[in-house]
């Protein structure tokens, strides 16, 4: 039976599709006897047609969260969409001029670096693979490649039921180098009923297990029942005999320990030295203004 101590992409009511509050999903997380757990709503064209700070300013203020919430660690995330062959992500290439309350920034910075900027991780996703039809398994391989190297990307989400072909060794030997995980995740194969993802999920489970590629098991929640339940993964993975010292969410020192480990964020003093709830104020939006 695997230890898995974190739940690492989950979604609140922000993401529209999904039902629950911040604060019910780390209620459930809690009552699952979780150590830690990573909300990580969507950024990107499913939310809302219109590319602009103040429609996705819920990321902004995320800092008024407690790091320690009802005995859980809570860290900041959003899913963000891989968009090109060239594994740009959602509001790369979009101007964000103007804060919420209509105030011109003095820096120029791009959309996501401004929604990003507070959050500890991002999970790099392919939701609509259109962009890639008649794209050869060598741009599709480069694709994930650089969504890698993307600095606040610690994670790439569900590659098994991305509908795209590309060559696993090479992403996962890269993910291995850069101290980043590959995401293996329980919607892909609950939501499954005609085996259509299954066998791209196994194929990089083992592949993971044979080269030694570090993953965290993730629910995909999109409400708070579902949250730190892995019935179907777990199952799949004792069929395929996965090591659980390659589960990066088996504990809250192994997950700091290897997200500090690839440069994206080190949160170890914060995460791993805090005893009680706490809060950790931020900044606020309506005082940002780099």
């Amino acid at each position: 039976m695997y230890q898995i101590k974190g739940d690492m992409h989950t979604h609140t009511l922000y993401s529209r599709h999904a039902y629950s509050t911040i604060q019910e999903n780390v209620t459930a997380a809690a009552e699952q006897g979780l150590e830690m757990l990573g909300s990580a709503d969507h950024f990107g064209d499913m939310l809302f047609t219109e590319r602009d700070i103040r429609t996705f300013q819920f990321f902004l203020n995320v800092g008024i969260w407690p790091r320690r919430w009802k005995g859980v660690a809570l860290f900041r995330a959003c899913e963000a969409d891989i968009l090109t062959l060239r594994g740009d992500l959602y509001g790369q290439d979009t101007p964000s001029p103007v804060s919420i309350v209509g105030r011109a920034y003095k820096k120029d910075r791009s959309l996501f670096d401004r929604v990003t900027d507070n959050l500890d991780y991002v999970v790099a996703s392919v939701h609509n693979a259109g962009f890639t039809e008649g794209a050869s398994t060598v741009q599709a391989t480069e694709m994930y490649l650089r969504a890698l190297e993307q600095p606040k990307v610690f994670i790439i989400g569900h590659p098994g039921r991305s509908g795209v072909t590309f060559d696993i060794d090479e992403v996962l030997k890269h993910a291995k180098e850069l101290h980043k995980l590959i995401e293996l995740n329980e919607h892909s194969l609950n939501s499954d009923p005609h085996g259509a993802h299954q066998k791209a999920c196994r194929k990089v489970a083992e592949r993971c297990a044979e080269l030694g590629v570090g993953v965290t098991l993730s629910t995909d929640a999109h409400i708070c029942t579902d949250v730190g339940r892995f019935p179907v993964l777990t199952s799949f993975l004792e069929e395929i005999h996965f090591p659980q010292e390659l589960i990066v969410n088996r504990s809250l020192e192994a997950f700091v320990g290897e997200l500090a480990a690839s440069g994206v964020a080190d949160l170890r003093d914060e995460m791993l030295g805090a005893g009680s709830e706490t809060t950790d104020l931020g900044r606020d939006s309506l005082d940002q203004e780099s």
